[in-house]
């Protein structure tokens, strides 16, 4: 499978617009929740142009050796969760939305804690059939960008960051950047 990494710089400006595009919506969320572990990273930057607080989950899909559970678990979850999420405006973050079981099941779970809104952004969205659906009773969904349906490769999961590095300029080369 094609791998297609990216730069904290292309995550940080890419973010930085999402951002400001769902700022912009009129959504105006008062807090952020954080999918765990990919989410973690991209919710702080948004946090740094939404200026909300966050909070997280963890939502288990994906085993060590990268196949899947037969549907998505909480392995973390947000204490006292009514008193934080019911009747507030509530944005939902994660790194990429790939096959959608995730955010669905994550949207479904927080859906049942009754915030006023419900709004999705995630950094990327693979441009594939979906085996999840948002449920419509999703105010908005945003994606910092559509990307073919590849491995992606993200810097805060790289061992080594310069060899990660180092493939984000063999990429940009190709693209003539």
């Amino acid at each position: 499978m094609q791998v297609l990494p990216f730069s904290y710089n292309e995550i940080h400006s890419t973010l930085k617009d999402l951002a400001l595009r769902v700022r912009d919506s009129g959504f105006d969320p008062e807090v952020i929740v954080a999918i765990g572990s990919g989410g973690f990273i991209p919710a702080r930057i948004m946090k740094t142009f939404l200026e909300v607080p966050i909070y997280t989950v963890g939502i288990a899909l994906y085993l060590p050796d990268h196949s899947t559970l037969p549907s998505p678990r909480k392995i973390q979850w947000i204490d006292e969760v009514e008193q934080k999420l019911e009747g507030r405006r509530v944005l939902l973050v994660d790194e990429v939305d790939d096959s959608r079981t995730t955010l669905e099941y994550c949207i479904r779970e927080l859906l049942a804690h009754r915030p006023d809104s419900l709004g999705v952004a995630v950094l990327h969205n693979k441009q594939k059939e979906k085996r999840g659906a948002i449920p419509s009773e999703v105010a908005a969904y945003w994606a910092g960008e559509d990307i073919p349906d590849v491995w992606v490769r993200y810097p805060w999961d790289a061992h080594d960051i310069q060899e990660h590095d180092g493939q984000v300029r063999l990429k940009a080369s190709a693209a003539g950047q």
